[in-house]
């Protein structure tokens, strides 16, 4: 692998830069500030941090009082925590009361790998899209979720940012890497097959592509890293511009980005819809790349299901 930064530590510098100039930025953690790339944070605006323990229901609630207050919090606990401890307190303490509370999930979907299902965070796309008033992201690499947070920096809404534990391969570069707020980013053109992918399944989408093109099939590739609001726009151009929709997410087969692809696919300009998730069963245990070689989420993988949608 050719990156070594993940993305975590991408949402680090990024609010140690703004935090200089902008003392209402304040950084909570539930025991995580490790996990969370954060630390630093600490070290440096020890009075613009809180650390809360292990307590995520605390974390999200003493967020969502202090953007009352005016501040600005960026809360931090590994995804699989943050998304079901702390359900009640995001939506009624954050997306019902319409606070400014930045909610990010590190580690999400499997990145925990060996430590099984209790830490796997496969559901949260799922139940933070179900909250009215709650915004759900999933930046695919170091260079958009910089951009991605750059823009969060500048709004005054809820939102829930998911993030993975390890470094993943860009998909963008530094020169190049096009970002339109709630907007979806096209990777690729295509007319054949267009595989919509979102968070670390976009660069396995794109190396999909690369194959399928070297069999004569057409490949677009869709960066879906907003699941909500979703660019329904994005969604029904990949349909009316080729045959056949491939989505790919690290997430279980509900109420994902297959869901609500297929949702908008079938209301408006009904085509096959093949999904690419994680399976309804606690998945095998082993690094994200065995676990993603193992269910076929990887290049080659994702190649066959699009053939498969082309049939």
């Amino acid at each position: 692998m050719s990156n070594r930064i993940p993305n975590r530590k991408v949402i680090c510098d990024v609010l140690m830069e703004h935090a200089v100039v902008d003392k209402d930025i304040v950084v909570l953690c539930s025991d995580s500030r490790g996990s969370a790339s954060l630390t630093p944070f600490f070290e440096r605006y020890p009075g613009q941090s809180v650390e809360v323990g292990i307590a995520e229901q605390d974390l999200v609630g003493i967020a969502a009082g202090l953007a009352k207050s005016g501040k600005k919090p960026y809360a931090a606990s590994p995804a699989s925590f943050l998304s079901t401890r702390s359900y009640e307190q995001v939506k009624v303490d954050c997306a019902y009361s319409g606070q400014n509370v930045k909610l990010i999930g590190i580690s999400g979907g499997i990145s925990y790998g060996a430590l099984g299902m209790s830490h796997h965070s496969a559901q949260d796309i799922a139940a933070m899209t179900a909250i009215p008033g709650m915004r759900v992201y999933l930046p695919s690499d170091r260079f958009q979720t910089r951009k991605l947070f750059e823009a969060l920096l500048a709004d005054e809404k809820p939102a829930y940012i998911r993030t993975g534990r390890n470094p993943v391969e860009d998909v963008y570069t530094e020169e190049n890497c096009p970002f339109e707020m709630d907007r979806a980013t096209l990777v690729r053109e295509g007319s054949d097959v267009a595989i919509l992918a979102c968070g670390e399944m976009v660069r396995p989408a794109a190396d999909a592509a690369e194959l399928l093109a070297a069999e004569g099939i057409s490949a677009q590739v869709l960066d879906m890293y907003c699941l909500k609001p979703v660019d329904r726009e994005a969604v029904l151009r990949a349909a009316r511009t080729t045959r056949a929709i491939v989505t790919v997410e690290e997430h279980a087969p509900f109420g994902g980005l297959g869901a609500i692809t297929a949702q908008i696919v079938s209301e408006n300009d009904p085509k096959k819809v093949l999904e690419i998730a994680l399976p309804d069963e606690p998945v095998i245990t082993g690094t994200s790349a065995e676990v993603f070689d193992y269910y076929g989420m990887n290049a080659e993988g994702i190649a066959q299901k699009a053939k498969e949608a082309l049939a």
